[in-house]
């Protein structure tokens, strides 16, 4: 995959060439005259372009790229610079790092919860605004490092009872919840128990290491316990768990996937000679509207996973940018929540743009949704993707909307 490129401003080009002497940072178009005026935003991207989530990375940087060309095209002032977290919490801060240094004034990511969570001290220091697409532990919605952290996704007290009731409405009665031990793993996990306790449905999470090289001993637990349905807090080494509880004779239609395991080439993954192998598994992801996903499509052939997520992420940031008239951090971050919340309804960075310029308070709903940031910079409303591998393709059969405030 790769992403359309954008070639920067001259004088930006010349002095990323001349502090850091590489070219991993994509180049962005010179923009049209500015809405409000002022500085240049510049952008720092921290997408996992390897690693155990790369599989997820088309949609995120594609809605990136998608929102850079909207704002630009409505005569904003952005400029991207990238880098690749390489889905590890020990490369993320270099590449954060590296992209501070060459004057990034916000963040674009990380994928992973446990990645974010590498830098995100150094971000709350430095007084970097980040937003995250993807980030869902709830662990961020409490920690006194996250005053410069928002996302456009909820965390997962949102799909968790989603997920929950589509499991015991398929009549399971003894779930396996194999999980990855770090930080969304431990969460989602505990958040999942938490539904199927409220739903009188039986189960057991089977924490496992995910960086170990074998995952026999998950399996033989899945088995050792009787499971009836199995629901995975997996990245990409899922598709070995899978395999494996394939050739115990567990059958696809009894398994379930969570957002860091919905792949439409885990079935290729899993076994290339069959196309059919995973026919009847169910997975769940954060999406966004019908007209967004068609533009996302067309880019990256069908992935949609966190894209919407993607793109409001910028553009919240260059309207709180344009809202506070400054790229200072704390003014960035100081109207991240105004822009999103309690004034005139917009839909897009150009209308709100606009109405910024014309001194109006405004509230950006996204092409994710109605973000609505509460005071913690977690967005009040959630929507999901429910796909199922039909005859050898992950095809979406349905989606669900979720005002948090209905969950108390």
């Amino acid at each position: 995959m790769r992403h359309r490129r954008l070639i920067l401003a001259i004088a930006i080009s010349a002095l990323i060439a001349a502090g850091c002497g590489n070219d991993d940072s994509d180049d962005v178009a010179q923009p049209a005259e500015s809405v409000a005026g002022g500085s240049d935003l510049v952008i720092g991207q921290v997408m996992p372009e390897t690693g155990s989530l790369a599989f997820l990375n088309s949609p995120m940087i594609e809605g990136i790229g998608l929102a850079m060309e909207d704002i630009l095209g409505a005569g904003g002032n952005v400029q991207l610079l990238t880098g690749d977290t390489a889905t590890d919490p020990d490369v993320a801060p270099e590449a954060v790092n590296r992209l501070l240094g060459e004057g990034a004034h916000v963040i674009v990511g990380a994928a992973a919860s446990g990645v974010s969570q590498s830098f995100i001290q150094t971000l709350f220091d430095a007084q970097i605004p980040q937003c995250s697409p993807s980030n869902t532990s709830p662990s961020f919605s409490t920690q006194d490092n996250a005053g410069f952290y928002f996302r456009t996704v909820p965390p997962d007290q949102a799909v968790s009872p989603i997920l929950a009731g589509i499991v015991a409405a398929d009549g399971a009665t003894n779930v396996a919840i194999p999980a990855r031990a770090d930080d969304w793993g431990n969460a989602l996990s505990g958040l999942l128990a938490t539904s199927f306790t409220e739903l009188g449905v039986a189960y057991q999470i089977i924490s496992y290491d995910e960086d170990a090289t074998s995952y026999d001993a998950t399996v033989a637990a899945i088995e050792d316990m009787g499971a009836d349905a199995v629901v995975l807090v997996s990245f990409s080494e899922g598709a070995q768990i899978i395999r494996g509880m394939l050739e115990a004779g567990i059958p696809p239609e009894v398994m379930y996937g969570t957002d860091g395991i919905y792949d439409r080439n885990l079935a290729d993954t899993v076994d290339p000679s069959n196309p059919n192998v995973l026919d009847g598994f169910v997975a769940l992801t954060a999406g966004g509207g019908d007209e967004f996903s068609g533009r996302l499509i067309e880019r990256t052939g069908g992935d949609v996973a966190y894209g919407g997520q993607a793109y409001d992420c910028v553009v919240v940031l260059a309207l709180a940018t344009l809202a506070a008239g400054s790229t200072d951090g704390p003014a960035i971050i100081g109207q991240v929540q105004a822009v999103t919340r309690g004034g005139q309804k917009c839909f897009s960075y150009a209308e709100c743009a606009g109405l910024i310029a014309e001194g109006t308070d405004i509230d950006y709903d996204g092409v994710s949704g109605p973000l609505e940031l509460d005071d913690v910079g977690d967005p009040t409303f959630g929507r999901y993707i429910i796909a199922e591998f039909i005859d050898g393709e992950l095809t979406v059969t349905g989606s669900e909307d979720v005002d948090l405030a209905e969950l108390g």
